[in-house]
């Protein structure tokens, strides 16, 4: 990533844009979440939309300890954080600047954030054995986040590896999609496997 001022300030836009898009994302669906979350506790027999089939059940999900945090639904975690980080996104596409402290900062709860989307989707794949649709799209955008946060920090100097690391630092900059795609592909084949009983019938393997 060079650093003119034109291609500098495309990167603040395109960032900007990511930040309010993946908020967009994770406020509908820990909204969705909720309410779908305040039916079954109003009647327990409640059978949510997102019910597709025995793996991708939310109500299935919703019924678990995995999916309170000392009580409260995951998703009102969602319905805090991702307003903030709208506020954040539009702010900058506005022009506001933050300094190098705030984006370390976030880039601690960025990591948070990941650290919480691996514990959840382990306890979905392989203890639960149960996937909750809008659960999967905040997972999708917050690995996004965390990734592109990531750089956006190492690019402007805010987060700085070691001399040793800077090879890598670069080659992560300039293979960054290669790098987000095979996240993703690796995720979508541990699901698969985990659940080839069930897919690979439907998908015409026997």
């Amino acid at each position: 990533m060079r650093k003119t001022a034109n291609v500098k300030m495309l990167e603040v836009k395109w960032f900007s844009w990511l930040l309010i898009v993946v908020a967009i994302v994770g406020l509908v669906a820990s909204t969705v979440l909720t309410l779908d979350k305040i039916h079954v506790l109003r009647d327990p027999n409640y059978n949510p939309a997102c019910n597709i089939n025995p793996i991708f059940s939310c109500g299935s999900v919703m019924k678990t300890k995995q999916a309170e945090v000392a009580g409260a639904p995951n998703t009102i975690v969602g319905l805090m954080a991702f307003p903030a980080l709208l506020t954040v996104g539009v702010s900058m596409l506005f022009g506001a600047r933050m300094n190098k402290r705030f984006w370390q900062l976030f880039q601690v709860v960025s990591i948070g954030g990941l650290a919480a989307v691996i514990y959840l989707f382990y306890q979905g794949v392989y203890r639960i054995n149960a996937l909750c649709i809008y659960c999967l799209s905040v997972w999708v955008v917050v690995i996004l986040l965390s990734w592109y946060t990531l750089l956006w920090n190492m690019a402007n100097g805010f987060v700085v590896l070691p001399k040793k690391l800077q090879k890598l630092q670069a080659w992560m900059l300039q293979h960054h999609i290669v790098v987000l795609t095979v996240i993703y592909l690796v995720l979508i084949g541990a699901i698969l496997q985990h659940f080839w009983y069930y897919f690979g019938p439907h998908l015409g393997f026997r």
